[in-house]
């Protein structure tokens, strides 16, 4: 069986909100899954993304293949990083605007 991890659409007409699932590759995109691994709601301002990177990393370990636009979200959790032990593409904006901001600022 072929394991993907995509996003699965919940919420209301025009109003989206995903969960980020382990299920089946033949199985349809809202259809049964295995488990689901997280949650990201593009709506907020910042998009928030809540994944379980224990269970993210579990599965990919098992084989499993993520989507691009999960790949970026586990990129951003830090969960590909964990598994494969690349250096981020993408900085914690909260954690390096505010080391760059407070030492530049010491500086001067």
């Amino acid at each position: 069986m072929a394991v993907k991890l995509r996003l699965m659409r919940v919420g209301k007409k025009k109003q989206p909100t995903y969960r980020v699932v382990a299920a089946d590759a033949r199985s349809p995109r809202d259809g049964r899954f295995i488990e689901i691994v997280g949650i990201y709601d593009p709506r907020r301002d910042p998009s928030a993304i809540r994944i379980d990177n224990d269970k993210a990393v579990g599965w990919l370990r098992q084989g499993a293949q993520p989507t691009e636009a999960v790949r970026k979200l586990l990129e951003i959790s830090g969960a590909w990083e964990d598994f494969s032990g690349e250096k981020p593409k993408y900085a914690r904006p909260v954690a390096a605007a505010a080391a760059s901001g407070s030492s530049e600022g010491a500086s001067e």
